[in-house]
Parts: C-alpha cells; sequence; structure tokens
C-alpha cells in the first residue's frame, strides 16, 4: 500500500488516504510489535523523498524534509499501535488478526500525518525542516513508545523547536478543534494486583482461604479512594479493568488477579491515590485471610500544553474551518497520552479534532468504533497549514 508520488487533485488525495487507512485498519499490531505497520508507513514515506531513520525504540520512524534556507525546526507525531480487542463492527475493513484492532484512531492518525507528508513534499510552501514521528506503543499505558523514543535520543538526533499531536474526539462534530493551554490530560497509572490464598473444593469452603471473595471486596473497597478520599474539586478516577480468578465451578482457586488504572492530574492527588490503594488491597487481603501482592506502576505523565503552541495551532485550525469550529479552552481530560512525554522535553501541543456523535458504537476503546474518514484531508491539510505558519 502507498500514496502515489505524483500530481493528484484533492480528491484524488482523499480517496487515497481513505484506501489507506482502511488498509492500516485491516493489518492492527500491538504495542512495540508494529513491524509491518513501519514497513508500509515507511515505504511510503521514502516514496514522496523522505529521509527516513526507521528502528527507533523498536519500531519507531523519523522522517526529515528540509526546504528552503529557514534555521527552524517542527515536529509531528502520531501513534502506530493498536489495542487487545475484538472488533464487532462489521465493516469490510474490519480487522485480519483476530483479537486486534484500532479502536481509538491510530490508523487514522498515521493516513492524516501520510497525507501531509505527501501534500508538504509536493507543495513545499515552507522553508526549514520537518520532522515526522511515527512513534510505536501509545497504547502500553507505561514504559511506552513515546517515552522510548525520548529515552532514545529523539531530541538530540532529530531536533525541533516545536513539536504536535492531534487524537480524534469522538462526542465532538466532525471535522472541529479543540485543545487548551497547560495541563490538558492526566497522568495514568496501573498497578497489577494478584491476591494469594488456598484453593480448595467448593463443597468445603471452611477448609479454603477464597481469593475471589477477597478480591471483590477489595474491588468495591477502592471504590472510596476517590469518593472518600479526594477533594471533590480535584479530578481523579480509579477504574478496575480487570478480575479473574478460577477456570472451574466447582473449584476454589489459589489467587485472584485484579487491573487497575489510575488517573490525576495534581502530584499530591497522585500520592495520596497511591498510599491510599496499596492499604487498601494490603488490609483487605489481609481481613479474608488472604495477601495481597502488589505491582504498582506509575505511568503516563500529566500531559501540558505550551499555551503559545496552542494558540498557534488553533489559530490554523480556523483558518482551515472557522472560529465556530474550534474550540480554544475545551475541558480537561482523563484520559492519558505517553505525548507528554515529548512535551517535557520539548514545547508543543495535542490538538484534538472531531470524530462525530459518540453512541456507544462509536467510542473509543470500543469494538464497534471507526475513525471518519472524512477527518483524513482535513487533518492532513492542517498540518501542512500549521507547518507552512512556523515555517514560513
Amino acid at each position: 500500500m502507498t500514496l502515489p508520488n505524483q500530481p493528484m487533485s484533492m480528491q484524488e488525495l482523499d480517496s487515497h488516504l481513505r484506501q489507506l487507512r482502511h488498509h492500516l485498519h485491516q493489518h492492527p499490531e500491538l504495542a512495540f510489535q508494529e513491524h509491518a505497520t513501519a514497513e508500509t508507513v515507511s515505504g511510503i514515506l521514502t516514496t514522496l523523498g523522505y529521509e527516513v531513520v526507521t528502528g527507533i525504540a523498536g519500531t519507531g520512524i523519523v522522517a526529515t524534509l528540509r526546504q528552503g534556507n529557514g534555521q527552524g525546526s517542527i515536529g509531528l507525531r502520531a501513534d502506530m499501535d493498536a489495542l487487545p480487542i475484538l472488533e464487532e463492527t462489521g465493516l469490510p475493513w474490519s480487522s485480519r488478526h483476530e483479537g486486534k484492532m484500532h479502536a481509538c484512531g491510530h490508523d487514522g492518525h498515521m493516513a492524516m500525518l501520510l497525507g501531509a507528508a505527501w501534500l508538504l513534499a509536493r507543495n513545499r510552501r515552507f522553508s526549514g525542516t520537518v520532522r515526522l514521528i511515527f512513534q510505536p506503543a501509545e497504547e502500553r499505558g507505561f514504559e511506552s513508545g513515546g517515552k522510548a523514543m525520548v529515552e532514545a535520543g529523539l531530541f538530540e538526533r532529530f531536533p525541533c523547536d516545536r513539536i504536535f499531536a492531534m487524537h480524534n474526539h469522538p462526542g465532538m462534530p466532525q471535522g472541529h478543534f479543540m485543545s487548551r493551554p497547560g495541563a490538558f490530560m492526566s497522568a495514568g497509572d496501573r498497578v497489577f494486583i494478584t491476591i494469594r490464598g488456598m484453593g480448595g473444593h467448593a463443597a468445603r469452603p471452611h477448609q479454603s482461604r477464597d481469593p475471589l471473595i477477597a478480591a471483590a471486596a477489595t474491588a468495591l473497597a477502592l471504590q472510596t479512594v476517590v469518593s472518600r478520599n479526594v477533594d471533590p474539586q480535584q479530578a481523579a478516577v480509579v477504574s478496575i479493568g480487570k478480575l479473574q480468578a478460577g477456570v472451574a465451578l466447582n473449584v476454589i482457586p489459589a489467587s485472584a488477579e485484579l487491573g487497575i488504572s489510575v488517573r490525576s492530574f495534581d502530584p499530591e492527588v497522585r500520592a495520596l491515590m497511591k498510599q491510599r490503594i496499596i492499604e487498601i488491597v494490603e488490609h483487605t487481603a489481609l481481613g479474608y485471610g488472604t495477601r495481597a501482592e502488589i505491582d504498582y506502576r506509575e505511568g503516563y505523565p500529566v500531559l501540558i500544553n505550551d499555551p503559545e503552541q496552542v494558540a498557534l495551532a488553533l489559530d490554523v485550525a480556523e483558518s482551515l474551518v472557522g472560529a465556530e469550529r474550534v474550540e480554544r479552552n475545551g475541558p480537561s481530560q482523563l484520559g492519558s497520552e505517553d505525548f507528554g512525554y515529548m512535551l517535557q522535553q520539548c514545547p508543543g501541543a495535542l490538538i484534538r479534532i472531531g470524530n462525530g456523535p459518540a453512541e456507544a458504537s462509536a467510542r473509543l476503546h470500543n469494538p464497534k468504533y471507526d475513525f471518519n474518514d472524512d477527518n483524513l484531508l482535513i487533518g492532513a491539510r492542517f498540518w501542512e497549514l500549521l507547518v507552512a505558519r512556523c515555517l514560513h
């Protein structure tokens, strides 16, 4: 799958981007396994005349295009990985890899940036250096691709004066843009818990120490962390996404597992929640005659947008879609994004583009989600205009 390195109308480019997005959607790959995806992306960029470096932090890619005598540089980032979800869309371009799905729109993010790559290479309406960054493993939650690329010397090897990323936003009208200065997306931590008891026969529960009961009590007790320990004026979330124990109805299992996602904006709240979660898990387990093993992994930092870069990007969005379709001080988001690691090193901003109405079947990380193809050309044109504004 490629983009023709030849003149095309905007209608023809739009058609090619839709085909490309569908191809990427059909072939999802999980974190740090994006080998075929990276091969497709790097092949397109090479065909378009970019200087392409692959293998950064595993499957990461940086493509560079220089034009004119300008000394400025800009980075544009897209994520490449999919999620371990069984797709239920029934679309002609559904995933061909069972149990893997682009349920967060990274296929669309890549296609928009590759469309921008085509426009930038063909039109060259800038003077300076453009870096197109395709990163692995955004969905991992900890030790992610964004962090790995930064630690691999991303900005030392490929200097950028500023950097931007874009994410689709179900629930906001298609083609609308939104962001905010300062803290935009929350920190995200992961907690892996194993409760160990003593297994036994289901008919003789008194001869066992049931970890499943302890796990269920723990799950309920953890719901008090936010409601009873965090200041109501602070935003925070504790969500239990995993509770697993046993395989047979007549066997009390020897262990149970919980997995927790923890979100916050304030460092003190983040520390408080860690303390309370550990205390509740340990003491609840002891109360049921079991013991808990806790692996608490502090993940993504709070994503903090640079006010100047947000204003600049949304000025560009206004010039493209009109002021009535741009929200300059949108609500903070309790989702997390490892683009925050890059913003710790380089001023920039994350922008969100509306994906359309968010029925239950159209939300992120949903097995019936699909990226809105009507955004592909808009996103590509936005990136080209932003480069022209920054590198004039």
